[in-house]
């Protein structure tokens, strides 16, 4: 059985996006049936519950009536499915540490799960704060309970919650067999979406400190070298993980035992890393990626993964791995299919047929559909954009599919536009309605399920592996022979905004880097210049690039 937070791209924890406006940031995973989740909140006091034999527990209980508390190793879980198991409650605990009780409230469709840190139910509420967990088509919410532990008693009710957390809870690694290797050899098949080496800290890192990762491409297959301290965190991450899916059906990963003994790493960079060496130089690779640090506890997310507390960011962007953090925070990494037996990675996620996002704190003067389908369009095929009439600070945006929606959520959420930072949550709704047939609504709802500027509508399209955070310097291709670097820097200097670097790809001149004064001025600036039209018959073509000049 696996169990992991849902969805969402290494060691530390990131929060994402932030779903709904209530108590606290939430995180939606993808579920299967009987599969298990993450969740967990904290709360303060002793908790005593007493259940009556018919189910009905809510009857003696008046929950938590304040906010979020202070962090405890008490999480209150609300709003969830009527019929749900007791695993899939104490799932939702498990990758972030022992789950040392459990209290159902079914009737009231809440739960309370006990951690056996503190420490382990903040990781738990930081990385939900960020990534909305979502359970059979449910978004769950997740927050630190007032109470400070519970204390159960033995009716029916209770006697089955604690057998499913006996069950749940026991190690599915035997201690008396020795692991071959403490090193790892991980190959991520059917590579649809980019996989980093900060992801792939991030998921590992949940069964043990990652001592050191090397990442390279051989066979044409993208592949990893991976050692932990001991044997066992080895064994329980191979065991846990091998079969199991990164993204919605694709990046499967497939893991065995290293003949290697020990890493040798010389360099800290994106293709390598010794996090017991952090004075080894970055080496002569290539830059590393620009992400963007998360910003909060979920904003912890698997990957650099979640925004963090506090930060509201797109992408988790790569950021500093520490030993010892378990904490999965990837936010663009997704859950596995929603099968019976389907298994899937620790990501925050967003559930199939969940492509709406809510998109607000627009500025209302200068938003326009076209601007909002060129920027998600960087990270997903935009099918439609409505921006709300008479809220216009409000769009909604259907992507082509969930894994694009939460790739374009975890990148964006956050990321400044038009002097304010986007907002980007998922909406209620599975689709963008269009005006009824002569229902005029200014313009503010476009139809773009035929545009030619789609990215991604070819199967395998390099677009997939050129996924990247809004950063301050562009990629720019498809530039004619005739257009030298003055016409590009007056072309996107023309807007006002500055232009820092410039520089031609030695070997290709129809590529180019372009260094702007902000990430902000970049994000405006791929808005208003991707698809112009250069003459001779070329387009450019505007993405964010993961190097700097």
């Amino acid at each position: 059985m696996s169990c992991w937070p849902l969805a969402g791209t290494c060691c530390s924890a990131v929060p994402c996006c932030a779903m709904d406006g209530s108590v606290h940031h939430d995180i939606t995973v993808g579920t299967k049936r009987g599969s298990d989740e993450l969740f967990s909140s904290v709360s303060n006091g002793p908790y005593i519950m007493s259940t009556t034999a018919n189910g009905n527990d809510s009857k003696k209980f008046k929950g938590d009536i304040r906010g979020p508390g202070a962090p405890s190793r008490v999480i209150h879980i609300r709003k969830l499915p009527n019929d749900i198991t007791e695993a899939e409650v104490i799932s939702l605990g498990l990758p972030f540490g022992d789950v040392s009780n459990l209290l159902m409230l079914k009737a009231k469709n809440q739960a309370f799960l006990e951690m056996n840190s503190e420490e382990a139910a903040q990781n738990m509420v930081g990385y939900y704060s960020t990534v909305m967990p979502i359970i059979r088509h449910h978004p769950v919410y997740v927050q630190f309970s007032n109470h400070k532990e519970l204390k159960t008693d033995n009716s029916p009710n209770q006697e089955r919650a604690q057998a499913a957390l006996r069950a749940l809870s026991t190690s599915h690694v035997d201690p008396t067999v020795a692991a071959p290797s403490t090193v790892l050899r991980v190959v991520v098949e059917n590579l649809v979406y980019p996989v980093t080496l900060d992801a792939l800290c991030q998921i590992f890192s949940k069964f043990g400190t990652v001592l050191r990762i090397i990442v390279f491409t051989k066979n044409s297959q993208f592949q990893a070298l991976l050692q932990y301290p001991d044997g066992a965190s080895a064994q329980a991450a191979k065991l846990s993980l091998d079969g199991q899916n990164i993204y919605n059906g694709c990046c499967t990963l497939r893991i065995s035992f290293s003949k290697l003994t020990s890493l040798n790493v010389k360099y800290n960079n994106e293709k390598s890393r010794d996090f017991t060496r952090p004075d080894l130089p970055t080496g002569d690779s290539q830059p590393t990626m620009e992400h963007p640090a998360m910003a909060t506890a979920f904003t912890p997310g698997i990957i650099s993964a979640a925004p963090y507390a506090g930060a509201t960011h797109a992408f988790p962007p790569a950021f500093t791995i520490q030993p010892g953090l378990t904490v999965p925070a990837l936010p663009g990494a997704l859950a596995s299919l929603s099968l019976p037996g389907a298994t899937r990675l620790g990501f925050p996620s967003i559930s199939a047929g969940h492509c709406v996002l809510l998109v607000s704190n627009l500025n209302p003067e200068r938003v326009t559909p076209h601007c909002l389908f060129i920027l998600f369009g960087v990270y997903g095929d935009v099918m439609r954009v409505k921006i709300l009439f008479n809220k216009k600070e409000n769009a909604l945006v259907q992507m082509s599919d969930s894994t694009q929606a939460q790739l374009a959520m975890s990148h964006l959420n956050g990321q400044r536009l038009h002097g304010k930072p986007l907002r980007i949550t998922l909406s209620k709704h599975t689709n963008v309605q269009l005006p009824r047939e002569g229902h005029e609504d200014q313009g503010l709802t476009k139809d773009y399920s035929n545009s030619p500027l789609h990215r991604f509508k070819k199967p395998g399209s390099k677009n997939y592996s050129n996924i990247f955070p809004p950063s301050a310097t562009l990629h720019l291709s498809n530039i004619p022979p005739s257009v030298v670097e003055d016409d590009l820097k007056m072309l996107f200097s023309s807007s006002g905004a500055m232009v820092k670097a410039f520089k031609f790809f030695q070997k290709d001149h129809k590529m180019a880097l372009i260094q702007m004064g902000s990430v902000e001025e970049a994000i405006e600036s791929l808005i208003e210049f991707h698809n112009h039209d250069l003459g001779e018959n070329h387009h450019l073509r505007v993405s964010f690039s993961k190097s700097s000049i």
